[in-house]
């Protein structure tokens, strides 16, 4: 098998169903997804750094959620979508809020939002979450222009609020306390 083909030496890629220019919004909402996938795995491989029995979990977690981001771009690669062949369920979306609520039930309370950071780890998750609130940028973009599957965005919308809470528990697992902006206003309430 030979990795490069030249048939985007012009600047056009396929997708199912046709061909599109590279910088088509279809491609730039699929191309964040992959790029939130590869953080997603930097992540991933500093944990695994880490004492393993102690990340288990997690590095369990995030192999599917690299799975489900593979799903996502599989969905988005439809010039046309068709339902049937759809893989982003409503399923994952709940799991993830599971996931949320679990992970969120090991980090001490906060009242403000937090600076990116603490460990390593910590800081990775926040950037895969700033890279996800991109994808879903992306995605509201292609909306407004093309077919786009409604279940990836709403995936995608509750995976940002997983990295939020995933980078506290890494520092909170670290025992590194999470560093409140100094002019927030109290925005978050733990829920009961």
């Amino acid at each position: 098998m030979k990795i490069y083909t030249r048939t985007g030496d012009e600047g056009k890629t396929s997708v199912i169903g046709g061909r599109v220019m590279k910088d088509d919004a279809r491609v730039e909402a699929y191309g964040t997804i992959d790029e939130l996938n590869s953080f997603v795995g930097q992540a991933a491989s500093v944990l695994a750094r880490e004492s393993t029995s102690d990340w288990a979990d997690l590095l369990e977690t995030l192999t599917i959620v690299q799975h489900e981001l593979f799903d996502c771009g599989s969905d988005l690669c439809y010039a046309v979508p068709d339902p049937a062949k759809m893989k982003v369920t409503p399923a994952m979306t709940d799991r993830l809020e599971s996931w949320i609520d679990l992970y969120e039930a090991q980090t001490p309370p906060i009242e403000k939002f937090i600076l990116p950071g603490g460990s390593e780890a910590a800081s990775l998750f926040h950037v895969c979450r700033t890279v996800c609130r991109r994808a879903e940028r992306r995605l509201v973009t292609l909306s407004a222009e093309q077919e786009c599957p409604d279940e990836v965005r709403k995936y995608l919308n509750r995976l940002s609020d997983f990295f939020f809470t995933v980078a506290r528990v890494a520092n909170a697992r670290l025992g590194l306390l999470d560093v409140e902006y100094e002019r927030s206003a109290p925005v978050f309430r733990r829920r009961s």
